[in-house]
């Protein structure tokens, strides 16, 4: 399996020695201090690769420490604009942002270098995208439909029949026990769910208990009754064809392809799943804090979030149903 250390090898810094080392650093400042996981470790790190390709651009070489240190606002808004121009979303944008004052913090914390510069960009406001939840209706059908290829002769275009019993398992997860498609794939052999609660290893390393559905036992089993390779119990749960841990974009590249071939609707995601376990809780009288010890959010405010969800949906029914509306 791929080590962290090895996302630092795979990404390129267009930048001096000195720097790249102060990335090694900071990195695993990241990986300790602040328990970051492997995926926000890469995200971090391409974000970071990023500016470095603008600054070498600007520059005409490498960028250094002088470099940084004498970079100005124009400059670093510069970067924005280079990153509007390529196409990326206004939330990649922000998040490469903060990635970038993660880093210059960090630098001058370490006594590297201090560029007061950066403070002075304003990244714009980002509207919070309300999420995109199944209706319960549309997660009944979807789930029922995923089952039937645990239940079934289903085989991907390899012939594993298997493989759809893993799907059906990992979804089945997001859904019933409302985790990250990254959760569900960071579960241990030995953390197969088998009781009527199991504990979860969330962002920032923080540990909660979810409850969990007989329908997502009985779907991981038959995941496991079918799995062809020797799982190790400290090693993944849920693996790919090769026997090594599961990425999730395979996962993200199934449903697409299941979509038309079981009739799901086009909002039916893996993260869409995760969404739809909160908006139904709610919509069944769950309270926001419950909800959010469940997802595992650290701020009541990003759960807040699906009251916006239930708010549209009873507009929506009362435009439809008032006379008046």
């Amino acid at each position: 399996m791929a080590t962290n250390a090895d996302s630092l090898n795979r990404i390129q810094f267009d930048c001096e020695p000195a720097l790249k080392e102060a990335i090694a650093v900071w990195r695993r400042w990241l990986e300790s201090e602040r328990r970051a996981s492997k995926h926000t470790l890469d995200a971090y790190l391409r974000d970071l690769s990023a500016f470095f390709i603008f600054s070498q651009n600007l520059l005409g070489y490498p960028a250094g420490v002088e470099d940084l240190r004498s970079f100005s606002a124009a400059d670093f808004r510069g970067f924005l604009a280079d990153r509007t121009e390529a196409g990326i979303a206004r939330s990649s944008i922000n998040r490469q942002m903060s990635t970038l004052r993660n880093f210059f913090k960090f630098l001058n914390q370490q006594g590297i270098l201090e560029n007061p510069a950066l403070a002075a960009v304003r990244t714009p406001k980002q509207k919070q995208a309300v999420p995109k939840a199944l209706s319960q209706q549309e997660a009944v059908v979807s789930l029922d439909a995923i089952a039937q290829l645990s239940q079934g002769d289903w085989h991907d275009k390899r012939g594993l029949s298997w493989v759809a019993k893993r799907d059906a398992a990992v979804l089945t997860l997001l859904y019933g026990c409302g985790l990250r498609i990254g959760e569900a794939l960071s579960l241990k052999r030995k953390e197969a769910p088998n009781t009527d609660v199991m504990r979860i290893t969330g962002k920032g390393n923080k540990e909660r208990m979810v409850p969990v559905l007989p329908l997502v036992i009985a779907a991981v089993n038959a995941y496991l009754e079918d799995c062809p390779f020797d799982l190790k119990q400290n090693g993944p749960l849920f693996v790919g064809a090769r026997g090594k841990a599961l990425d999730p974009g395979v996962i993200q590249r199934q449903i697409r392809k299941l979509r038309p071939l079981l009739n799901l609707p086009e909002t039916a995601t893996p993260h869409a799943l995760r969404h739809s376990f909160a908006t139904h809780l709610l919509a069944g009288g769950g309270d926001l804090r419950t909800i959010q010890e469940l997802l595992g959010h650290a701020s009541l405010s990003t759960t807040q979030r699906y009251t916006a969800v239930d708010e549209v949906k009873l507009n929506a029914e009362y435009k439809k149903a008032h006379p008046r509306a």
